[in-house]
């Protein structure tokens, strides 16, 4: 299924389901390996526990964050430990859709819009220069917004009010992207329009742009 793109002129997308490759089931395997059990209980596609927005706020350090964890854990687990564990969920990002994001900001004004956190996002930006030779995704964006730099996360109206605001988008005119119900349900209340990105589909199949080589 494509997308009429042209009723559009800002496209705003998640990252982590839709840009990059994830799978939140390995850090829920990882972490209970670790001596933390039903992880799943406590960070998920669909909810987490306040630890998680804390963090994914800005709102405590990584140290803060491993420290909570490790209180949980079995005896002599490592930040390194905690690390690979929490990172465990990053799997790759595949070179079309580089070449897609491209492509449409030839035509559209395209913006990044990811809960994250430092752990996460320095894990991903040295897999972005191993594979592609670049820093980060800053080159294929007019903005990218990561919630634990600018405070606010998903699925709180507030966040999507600030990128609104900040770059003077109509809602109207503006395509948000993402794979969780929930952010496109506070998106949709806000009046921007959306396209929630379900499992076994990827943005290759809602642009129709053909040669990517």
């Amino acid at each position: 299924m494509s997308l009429n793109t042209s009723a559009f002129a800002n496209i705003i997308f998640d990252l982590g389901g839709v840009i990059l490759n994830i799978d939140y089931n390995l850090s829920v395997q990882a972490f209970e390996k670790l001596g933390l059990n039903q992880f799943d209980s406590h960070f998920s596609q669909a909810k987490q526990k306040e630890l998680f927005d804390l963090y994914e706020k800005g709102h405590i350090s990584s140290t803060e964050f491993r420290n909570q964890l490790k209180k949980q854990l079995n005896e002599n687990v490592t930040d390194k430990d905690i690390d690979n564990a929490w990172n465990s969920l990053l799997l790759d990002l595949p070179k079309e859709r580089l070449l897609l994001l491209e492509e449409i900001q030839k035509t559209h004004r395209t913006f990044l819009l990811s809960n994250t956190n430092e752990i996460h996002i320095l894990e991903f930006n040295n897999y972005l220069a191993k594979t592609f030779d670049i820093p980060n995704l800053s080159g294929y964006f007019e903005k990218a917004y990561l919630s634990y730099e600018i405070g606010m996360r998903k699925p709180d109206a507030e966040i999507f009010e600030f990128v609104i605001n900040q770059n003077k988008l109509n809602p109207l005119e503006t395509l948000f992207i993402d794979d969780s119900i929930q952010h496109i349900e506070s998106a949709d209340a806000l009046g921007i329009q959306t396209h929630w990105l379900k499992s076994g589909t990827t943005i290759l199949d809602l642009f129709q742009i053909h040669d990517l080589s």
